[in-house]
Formats: structure tokens, sequence, C-alpha cells
């Protein structure tokens, strides 16, 4: 079998194999100091990608490690893998959002030091059993502390919110304009279905099948619904690749060089554990920009910058609050090249030292890499 060779700038004095994510899974074995990451699977829901799981795993298996880890969720195929081999090796779970971190860190060459990290993407188990998917956390490679995530939204009908992302923009209109905002006249609320929509405002009041979830992956879907005026999408992030598309079309000169097209508003709101980001008035000047008949381009161009304001702002925030200056960016919603070049952009102005991927993905391939060294740590597996 072929696998990826990573550096790992630490020895380990017993081998940890981690099991990875749902999608886009890799397993990955960590010894002396060397990790080895399997091809990545697409969806290990698939029998032929799960098969191709089970043959990285058993073949690691071999080797045997000295502890198991995996992610938190327990309906990824990869956890329930894991928990059916603890009668034989010892376990340990890993916050997705803090994987993710770890294998940038990791990848980085960083010591066990704290960074600011942003982990963004579509959803990943919380600590506190909750959705997360917009996560500014604080951590080494041990251990870490959630400082500032994205206002919760509920995806009503759960996966069909990804299928149907005019169920995330409506949510967010609702909460700004109450059922005001079936009279908008904008493309996408022309188009809603009155009768389906008071069905799931049903759930919505309830919470009926709507988890919470604090998502980028998700903020980014309702945007590009609401601005692109789309009510599905085929696959997952479709509506946001096209979002991204559209904003790098972006004609306007003076916004290209970043002097007239400003950001759009938003909020952030501190509370006795951190800060929680409040993107409604976003979708309030979206709004507004659409009715105006302001050009799609430019609006996808100013929600990108807008997002990663939020980034420089709360990580300047996070900077005086803790003393640290040195961001980790990792999530699939940084496989967003506009995004990250504005991110990039602002962050490097304001002299933060940026830490990105460099041998991995942004999205979940990478995480198995964060849940082995996580694992090294917590086990104290060091020499």
């Amino acid at each position: 079998m072929e696998f990826k060779k990573i550096r790992v700038p630490f020895k380990v004095k017993e081998p940890v194999l981690a099991l990875g994510a749902h999608v886009k899974n890799t397993v990955c074995f960590v010894e002396d100091n060397a990790a080895f990451l399997s091809s990545p699977q697409g969806n290990l829901d698939n029998l032929k990608d799960f098969l191709g799981f089970e043959r990285a795993v058993k073949y690691f298996l071999k080797k045997s490690p000295a502890v198991i880890s995996y992610d938190l969720h327990p309906e990824y195929q990869s956890s329930k893998y894991a928990v059916a081999l603890s009668d034989h090796y010892p376990l340990l779970a890993v916050q997705h959002h803090h994987a993710h971190i770890v294998s940038c860190m990791a990848e980085n060459n960083l010591r066990n030091e704290k960074v600011i990290g942003v982990a963004f993407d579509g959803t990943g188990l919380g600590l506190d059993n909750r959705l997360w998917g917009a996560e500014f956390l604080i951590c080494d490679y041990g251990k870490f502390i959630r400082k500032a995530y994205l206002k919760e939204i509920p995806l009503l009908g759960q996966e069909m919110a990804i299928r149907e992302p005019w169920r995330l923009a409506a949510c967010w209109l609702y909460q700004i304009y109450k059922e005001r905002f079936l009279n908008l006249q904008i493309s996408l609320v022309k188009k809603i279905d009155r009768r389906k929509w008071q069905v799931l405002r049903k759930m919505y009041l309830g919470g009926i099948n709507s988890s919470l979830a604090s998502s980028m992956g998700r903020l980014f879907d309702a945007a590009s619904s609401l601005i692109l005026g789309k009510l599905r999408a085929d696959f997952e992030a479709e509506l946001a690749v096209e979002l991204e598309k559209t904003g790098v079309r972006c004609q306007v000169p003076a916004c290209q060089a970043g002097r007239s097209c400003v950001s759009y508003n938003f909020k952030i709101a501190k509370n006795k554990n951190g800060y929680i980001l409040d993107p409604r008035p976003i979708f309030k000047q979206i709004v507004d920009d659409l009715k105006a008949k302001e050009p799609r381009e430019k609006i996808a161009y100013r929600f990108h910058l807008t997002i990663a304001e939020m980034i420089k702002k709360t990580c300047i925030i996070l900077r005086k609050d803790t003393k640290i200056n040195k961001v980790a960016l990792s999530g699939g919603v940084f496989q967003n090249n506009l995004l990250l070049s504005l991110v990039l952009d602002l962050l490097y102005k304001e002299d933060f030292v940026i830490l990105q991927h460099k041998q991995l993905p942004n999205n979940d391939a990478s995480l198995s890499f964060g849940q082995a060294v996580t694992a090294a740590f917590r086990t104290k597996l060091l020499v």
C-alpha cells in the first residue's frame, strides 16, 4: 500500500493510529518522528470507500499501535470502527476542530505552543454535543478552549438544509424580518413555496428535526442561496463554489483595489465564555444590495471580504486577550481561494504569524494527522 509520509515535530515512544473522519477520510499512523497517511476515501457510507478505509486500518493494526484515536461523532463510520476495537486497544476521542488545528500546527513543525486556531467547515461534533463549524480556538497539541464562534442557526430538516440551502437563508431572514421577509422583492424569496415554508416555520419554532449549528459552511450556503437566487444544491457546497467564482468576477475597479468595496457590518458580542459572531446585519445589507440591483459579482465579493474582516477582528480581540500572535487556519471553508487570499492579506497587515497547510488539504483529509498528534500528547507517548 502507498502512504503519504509527513515529518512530525517530535518523537513518539510507541506508535499511534488515528482513524480520521467520515468523508474525505484518511487513516494516519505515527511512529518515531514520522506520520504515514492513507489515500483519501470520499465517503465511508460507500462500500468501496469503506473497504479502502478498512484495508488501511488492518495494515496498520499489524504494527500494534499503543492507542487508537478517532472523531467524537458517534455516527461516523470511522468512529464506529474504532469503538468496535475497544476490547483490544485503548481509545481516545479527539474533537473535530481541535484535530483540524493540530494538523496545521504539526505540519508547520511547531513545538507545543499555543495558537489562535480558526477552524471553518461544514459541521463537526462539539464538546457540548452540538454541531460546531465556525470556531476560534486557543489551543496547543493537547487541549483547547473555544473562545469564539458563529451564532447558531437551525438546520431545518437536518441534511435537507444542505440540499436545499434556501432553508438556511430563510432562517436568517426570518430572524431579521419575521414573516415580513416573504414580502421582500428579491429573486430567492419570490421562488419560495409559501406552504412549504409554513411547515418549516413550525419546525423552526418547535425545534423539531432542526439541530442548531455554528457552521461557516452553512453560512456560505445561506448567503450563496440568497445572492444567487437558487433554492437547491446538487452536492454540498455547490452554491458556495459558485459564489466564489462569482466574487472573483467582480469587475468594480475600486472594489478590487480595496478602496470603495467595503465589507458588510456584523456584530461580535461578548458572553461569559468568549465571543459570539452575529451575521444578521450581513443578510440585511445583502437584501438592501439586491433590492438596489447591485451586481451579484460585487455582492459576492463583499460577502467574502466580510468573512475575512470577521476573522481579522476576532483574531485581534483574541490576541489582545491572550497575547498570542500565531494564527492557524484549517477546515474545508479555506479551500475557497478568494476567501483565503483576503484573510491572508488582512492578517498579514495586522502582523500576525499565519500557519497554513503545506502538504495536506484544508478539508477533513487532514483530520487523522491531527487526531494522531493529539493522542500522542494526551497519552504522554513522547520521547
